[in-house]
């Protein structure tokens, strides 16, 4: 644990001379609101990560008491690996997360206090949509309920409720509004606008909108009470829910702010009117708030963020430290002059002439800068054009890759042309659009596998399995079935149950065919019983499929386990949150997703990954940096766009946000065109053509016009050879994990290609049931443990509260303790029900022999479920502590087994690794000095006690330092071993096998 004396695991001189003077009056801001203007390539998450680190090391604050919030995942995930290396001795708790994950945590620890249930379901809009459709008949609809398309306006009523519970509307405050304006007719918003007296036409056009907008606020009622009916919260409830817990409950909103002593918010100019609400709340009364943002980045209105909040950051702290990095480290000054002279074309609605700061960026790059426009006749000249220059510019310089370009559209649906002609170029190239996962290749062939199960005569599902590649079916045969199943009136499956009386067909098909009938029959049988992600995983497993894809090391297969792997997740978390959750649950689930227009969501990292170009829109560009960056489709309606305004638009009176002033839709379009310019390093490429197949030739974007370019004359067409280069292998284009586990780092041990199978390849296996019996115990002891203490009236920390007791018997009964266990049972990977009996009554014995000797016991509990991270020179291996208890001289750390027990004499080196990693950790990280290091076998409630000792500890540190450096270097060949094989759930891929 971390006290007050300052930490000697850095000098501070030496931390602190790599920053500028700008950037150390950020890391060292003492106490107040900071407001920190970090332009593009300033190095605005190094001053968050080392602030962090500053204010540990400094002794001014734990790692608990800080709290650093952004908006994506990827970013927090950054942001936490960058202070892992500043803190060489891990940390038991830190709090960086996104906006949403913090109100989860918060939620799942004090919504009862507010009637939300802890075990909420998340819901997505997709989820959202699907609940609205199955309950329509309630929202009583009928001006936005047309009667042929009666869904036509869930998408825009579920958008309108996110904004207005982004500008913490709640229904009640709608409601309240609903019926103010039908007693005052002149507070409807276009009433306002307009003298409606003594016009008949106007009067009745007001009756509709108030009736309108009585529908809407009732709507938005309904909606949120079917969303708890069903214990679930879409995403936006996460923070206006956590604000009305720390409005209403006092007492829980003190002890968060007394628990963060430092807030740092980072891309501030994204927050919308909840979320810098919510920032507030917690930073008081000390506004101890770092916010770091840029107000010429934001572009997110779309989704709900205001400008404002950055704007008028002051009007809420007028004590604020303005701080202003402009130190670029990214590209030439040619590009950011270019961009600088552009972008002051916002004024006077930008921080820099509000404030009267100087944002203008100075490079801290010696290389000169190519800006260029390039005009050509058509679009698909265009896109020749621009892949033609990438080949062109890669040709010449050796030193370049593939990943040093990107092209960015303005929208997915502009890419079409520019990916087309990469693929014609053979130019390698990812097109990162977030969705489309339900059409990619792998995964419409699981749906059509699902679809035969549910109907053995799906004549198109048939013929989608019939051409899979594992199969390497002859197609001329397949031709054949089909025409033999015509001939005789036949469906298609009865003709492949047949298949011996169809003329013509090699042997090799029969027998393919015989397999495939037989796969289908069992599984179909299967499903019954077993699991949608089980059978997924079985399958295509036994089929060959997930072999077949592995064989293959080329970009396509890759993607296809990855987009695989996905679609098993979808299936999983559907499982998890669905109480009814069969195969046709599923399949109808899927169906109606695709219809609210959900074609699944593709996760990506263009930062990770093989060399290719990169394809993308400019909003997903944000964070990234490009050597050279073609930004495309300069002409106008294309970029800036049209205006358009929301479908339903929130009443002023119940806006809670100041509305920007001027063409806020343009100064956006500015926006987003800046933070385009600004990923570019050395070269920026404006593209723009004629025609693009309207009527009329396409007059230049007015953004070139603003930047002072006249059309040019057309490019002539050049045809460029790729020359090749030494191309990376296979294995050296692939990404290792960032953190270790015990498991992970035991996987390897045993064989690095099996490391290699489940971690970086990440091919999907059969789940065991001992695995899944564990995890069901674990969790009940530990449910079992905490209520135990609670009630035993013992202090755990923030483990358990203040520490208070909880009232009525002291001692949990033995049915209660199997009550936890039936609602932590998991019917995973049983065999069959005979099976999970077993486990299931196995179970019940454990706790039993458990709860006996636990009960009338004295234990002092101090942590239980405990993660942590421990820190070993840059890596990091992550862990849990099944218990801690605090004992004579210090602290005993306990494992539950459920295996097979052991005596210490049998107690094996490899046996006591992980309990060492605990003690460890637990003394490095947690500042513990535990006396003991116990396996608690559960079959016969025994406990086999050991320590390490120093020479142990170290010797186990360069094991495991030696191992991470193996798999850093991407060393993943196969130690084949008998016994090892044997239980291998590779074993049917792998060529190295002994078995």
């Amino acid at each position: 644990m971390i006290g007050k004396n300052v930490l000697p695991f850095f000098h501070m001189e030496d931390f602190l001379s790599q920053a500028n003077e700008s950037q150390k009056q950020a890391i060292t801001h003492d106490e107040g609101p900071a407001l920190v203007v970090a332009g593009a390539g300033t190095g605005k998450t190094r001053v968050i990560t080392q602030r962090i680190a500053y204010l540990i090391n400094q002794g001014k604050a734990k790692p608990e008491n800080i709290l650093a919030l952004t908006f994506t995942e990827k970013a927090a995930a950054e942001m936490e690996e960058r202070v892992d290396r500043l803190l060489p001795y891990g940390y038991v708790d830190l709090w960086i997360s996104t906006f949403h994950a913090f109100c989860d945590r918060v939620l799942r620890d004090n919504g009862l206090d507010i009637g939300i249930p802890n075990n909420y379901k998340l819901f997505d809009e997709t989820q959202a949509w699907v609940l609205i459709k199955k309950n329509l008949e309630r929202f009583n609809l009928d001006y936005y309920r047309p009667l042929g398309n009666p869904t036509k306006f869930i998408h825009a009523l579920l958008k309108h409720f996110s904004r207005c519970k982004d500008e913490g509307i709640l229904p009640e405050h709608y409601l309240a509004y609903a019926e103010e304006i039908k007693l005052d007719t002149d507070s409807v918003d276009f009433v306002k606008e307009m003298d409606v007296d003594g016009d008949d036409e106007i009067q009745e056009l007001v009756k509709m909108e108030i009736l309108r907008i009585d529908e809407v606020a009732n709507a938005y009622h309904v909606y949120q009470q079917i969303l708890l009916e069903h214990e679930a919260l879409d995403f936006a409830d996460l923070i206006i829910y956590s604000i009305k817990l720390f409005n209403e409950r006092p007492l829980i909103k003190k002890r968060y702010q007394q628990q963060f002593k430092y807030i740092l918010v980072d891309e501030f100019q994204d927050t919308n009117y909840t979320q810098s609400e919510l920032v507030r709340i917690l930073a008081a009364p000390k506004n101890n708030i770092m916010v770091v943002g840029d107000d010429d980045q934001s572009i997110y209105r779309f989704r709900g963020s205001s400008i404002e909040n950055i704007m008028q950051f002051k009007d809420y702290f007028p004590a604020t430290k303005e701080i202003v990095l402009v130190d670029n480290y990214r590209s030439t000054q040619e590009i950011l002059d270019l961009a600088h002279r552009f972008i002051e074309h916002n004024n006077p609605h930008r921080l820099e002439a509000s404030l009267k700061i100087n944002k203008k960026l100075k490079s801290h790059l010696e290389k000169t800068g190519i800006i260029e426009h390039l005009h050509y006749d058509t679009n698909i000249d265009e896109a020749e054009g621009v892949v033609q220059k990438i080949i062109q510019i890669n040709n010449a310089d050796t030193e370049l890759s593939w990943s040093d370009f990107a092209i960015l559209v303005r929208a997915n649906d502009s890419a079409e042309e520019f990916v087309a002609k990469l693929d014609e170029s053979k130019v390698p190239y990812q097109f990162l659009a977030l969705r489309g996962l339900y059409a990619k290749k792998v995964v419409v062939d699981v749906i059509n596998f699902f679809r035969l199960l549910d109907n053995y005569h799906e004549a198109s599902a048939i013929y989608r399995v019939l051409q899979f590649g594992c199969f390497d079916l002859d197609q001329l045969d397949v031709v054949k079935i089909f025409h033999h199943a015509k001939r005789k009136s036949q469906s298609i499956y009865d003709t492949l149950n047949q298949i011996g009386a169809v003329q013509g067909i090699k042997t090799e098909t029969i027998k393919t065919i015989q397999t495939i009938v037989s796969l289908i029959n069992k599984y179909a049988q299967a499903v019954r019983h077993k699991k949608i992600s089980e059978i997924l995983v079985l399958f295509m497993h036994e089929s060959g499929y997930v072999n077949f894809l592995a064989k293959e090391e080329t970009k396509e297969s890759r993607e296809s386990l990855r987009y695989l792997d996905q679609f098993l997740k979808k299936i999983q978390a559907f499982e998890t949150n669905e109480a009814e959750h069969t195969l046709a649950d599923f399949m109808t689930a899927l169906k109606m997703e695709m219809e609210a227009g959900d074609s699944g969501t593709i996760k990506f990292n263009p930062e990770e990954g093989p060399d290719m170009v990169s394809v993308m829109s400019i909003h997903m560009a944000k964070g990234l940096e490009f050597k050279y960056v073609f930004l495309v489709n300069l002409v106008d309606r294309k970029f800036p766009t049209d205006k358009r305004g929301e479908a339903i638009t929130i009443p002023t009176a119940l806006l809670r946000e100041k509305l920007p002033t001027g063409d806020y839709h343009l100064e956006e379009e500015r926006r987003l065109f800046y933070v385009a310019a600004t990923r570019a390093k050395e070269g920026l490429y404006f593209t723009s053509a004629n025609d693009y197949g309207g009527a009329r030739q396409k007059k230049l974007s007015r953004f070139l016009i603003e930047l002072g370019y006249e059309k040019p004359e057309v490019e002539s067409k050049q045809k460029e050879e790729i020359v090749n280069k030494s191309e990376q292998s296979f294995i050296d284009q692939l990404e290792v994990p960032k953190s270790f586990s015990f498991s992970t780092l035991a996987t390897y041990e045993k064989c690095p290609f099996q490391f290699y199978c489940a971690k970086i390849l990440k091919i999907p296996t059969p789940g065991k049931a001992v695995f899944t019996f564990g995890d069901v115990i674990h969790r009940t002891l530990n449910e079992f443990v905490a209520q135990s203490v609670d009630r035993e009236n013992i202090t755990q920390g923030s483990l358990f509260g203040s520490g208070q007791s909880s009232g009525g018997s002291k001692v949990l009964t033995l049915y209660q303790v199997y009550q936890i266990y039936d609602k932590n049972w998991l019917d995973d990977w049983y065999d069959d029900a005979n099976q999970k009996k077993e486990y299931y009554q196995k179970g019940k014995n454990l706790l039993k022999t458990f709860y006996d000797g636990f009960v009338g016991g004295k234990h002092d509990v101090l942590l239980l479920e405990q993660p942590f991270a421990l820190k070993l020179k840059e890596y990091k291996i992550v862990g849990r502590i099944d218990r801690v208890d605090t004992v004579d001289g210090g602290v005993e750390i306990i494992d539950y087994k459920t295996g097979t027990p052991k005596d210490e004499k049998k107690l094996s080196t490899e046996d006591k690794q992980q309990l060492m990693l605990y003690q460890i950790a637990a003394e490095e990280v947690m500042g513990l000095k535990p006396v003991k290091l116990t396996y608690h076998y559960l079959e016969n409630n025994r406990r086999v006690s050991f320590l390490g000792d120093e020479k142990q500890k170290t010797k186990l540190k360069e094991k495991w330092l030696e191992i991470i450096a193996k798999i850093v270097n991407k060393e993943f060949l196969a130690a084949p071993d008998n016994f090892v094989c044997q239980y291998c759930d590779y074993k049917e891929i792998c060529p190295y096998r002994k078995i």
